[in-house]
């Protein structure tokens, strides 16, 4: 039988043909804009509610609900999130 489709490394974007650091960088931002999405949703908190709480503009939470990631740096996902309640950490995978 002949495989028509690859397995997945685990990081869409590695599988897009970015580079390493390149991919681990989208899938920090993508994962972190997921993750702040998500607490949003889960609080049922109005743009301006989370737009309150967050310390950003109403427009910025609806860019992040609309999941426009290129208008948001990787630091000021990580500033969301822990505006959010997220405790973030490192790891090194072996």
């Amino acid at each position: 039988m002949i495989k028509d489709y690859q397995d997945s490394t685990g990081n869409v974007f590695l599988d897009l043909g970015y580079s390493l650091e390149d991919a681990e960088l989208l899938r920090l931002r993508a994962d972190l804009m997921a993750a702040v999405r998500k607490w949003i949703s889960e609080n049922r908190l109005t743009p301006h509610e989370a737009a309150e709480i967050l310390h950003v503009s109403q427009p910025r939470i609806t860019d992040l609900q609309r999941g426009k990631w290129d208008r948001f740096s990787l630091e000021k996902l990580i500033v969301l999130a822990i505006r959010s309640g997220f405790k973030l950490a490192v790891s090194r995978t072996v």
